[in-house]
């Protein structure tokens, strides 16, 4: 397997034109649950432009009924990140210093259940104030991560893309 850069930028690029809109292309899971996670994932692939389709532990989108459960699953999504060791991007959980535009972050509005993922557009100090994302179901972007109001948050920082 070979590194692919990410390109951070193509992916910002894609947030700020569908963040108040949906992309035909994909399927709207706003009335299923939330289409946060598919969003976030339509930006991670417009910077990879590779996805993982393994049928039980892999990120791809065909259709809204065939796609890998991390697509659109907040959980899956962060699990898939985290744990990827084929095709496709990987991260790993970090502090609010080590985070980059192009990364992810999921909060939890219960402090036990992680529910809602976006995508870092802007970083303009390390602070939750000064980190700015995009996202689908709350429709956002530029929106600071503290205006939420959450309980928990995770950071994933995209280390790279794997390609065969």
């Amino acid at each position: 397997m070979k590194e692919k850069l990410y390109n951070r930028e193509r992916g910002i690029e894609y947030a700020k034109k569908w963040a108040y809109s949906r992309n035909p292309t994909y399927y709207n899971f706003d009335s299923v649950g939330g289409d946060c996670t598919s969003f976030v994932s339509q930006c991670l692939y417009a910077g990879t432009e590779i996805m993982n389709y393994h049928k039980l532990n892999g990120w791809y989108y065909r259709s809204g009924n065939d796609k890998s459960p991390s697509w659109s699953g907040v959980e899956n999504f962060y699990q898939f990140l985290i744990h990827n060791k084929s095709v496709g991007p990987y991260g790993k959980d970090v502090n609010i210093l080590k985070i980059t535009k192009g990364d992810i972050a999921q909060i939890s509005f219960d402090g036990e259940k992680f529910g809602h993922s976006l995508y870092i557009v802007d970083i303009l100090g390390q602070t939750p104030e000064n980190i700015l994302v995009a996202t689908h179901t709350f429709d956002s972007y530029g929106r600071s991560i503290a205006s939420y109001q959450y309980k928990k948050i995770r950071l994933i920082h995209i280390e790279g893309v794997r390609k065969w």
